[in-house]
């Protein structure tokens, strides 16, 4: 019996190793600690992902909605300025990536902020089509690099930085999310109006051709894969 459960923990290791946080925000030439900007996530121990689009987790995956985003530093960073996340592993999973703000009311370290229909999407790398397959670009590395819109209104705002893999996806509820909010000041920005914006929960329903897809059997008319979500804006 022992054997038996030995043999099924290594069988097992690499799945829950091929899971991942977003905890480390680049920001100023810096990668900064662990969740120092981040708001801390449920998944910081297990890894594992959100795969309900409908639960409030779908927004930041918060430690604790209420206390987490107090514990959590606001970093200042300049508008037009070049951040990122960084990962506690390299990414494993093939799948989409993308990045949204959401100005933040009272304050980005409330409880409050980017509960309602305010992301807007400033940034993606979704898969190309390549001799009849989907190529991921950000898989196997461990962060991802993407600029602040030089016309963004200056004041404080959520980043939320998302990927959602797509090695399991062919199946409603199969599309893993991994997720991670940090806190930040936008400081010298512009006049811009971002858009369109949308709520999380809300933004999906889990049935979109990006969301629900076969990666490994695409149909045989397949010309591209179809970003879910807003369309990015070019602030």
């Amino acid at each position: 019996m022992k054997s038996y459960f030995v043999a099924l923990a290594v069988a097992f290791a690499p799945f829950v190793a091929a899971h991942y946080t977003l905890p480390d925000l680049i920001a100023n030439g810096t990668t900064f600690a662990d969740w120092q900007f981040v708001r801390e996530t449920a998944n910081h121990y297990s890894n594992g992902p959100v795969t309900d689009v409908t639960d409030e987790a779908i927004r930041c995956y918060e430690l604790d909605y209420s206390a987490t985003p107090g514990e959590t530093s606001i970093a200042t960073v300049t508008a037009g300025s070049t951040v990122g996340i960084k990962g506690n592993g390299a990414f494993y999973h093939p799948g989409y990536f993308s990045a949204y703000l959401s100005q933040a009311s009272p304050a980005a370290n409330s409880a409050e902020a980017g509960t309602a229909s305010t992301w807007f999407k400033i940034w993606e790398d979704p898969p190309v089509l390549e001799n009849g397959a989907l190529v991921f670009p950000s898989q196997s590395i461990d962060e991802i690099t993407f600029t602040i819109p030089k016309n963004v209104p200056s004041g404080q705002y959520l980043l939320r930085a998302e990927q959602i893999a797509l090695h399991v996806a062919s199946t409603y509820g199969g599309a893993q999310f991994y997720i991670g909010c940090a806190q930040l000041n936008v400081v010298d920005g512009g006049s811009g109006t971002p858009g369109p914006t949308v709520a999380f929960p809300g933004a999906y329903t889990g049935y979109e051709p990006g969301i629900l897809i076969n990666i490994y059997d695409l149909p045989s008319n397949f010309t591209s894969y179809q970003s879910p979500g807003p369309a990015v804006w070019q602030g």
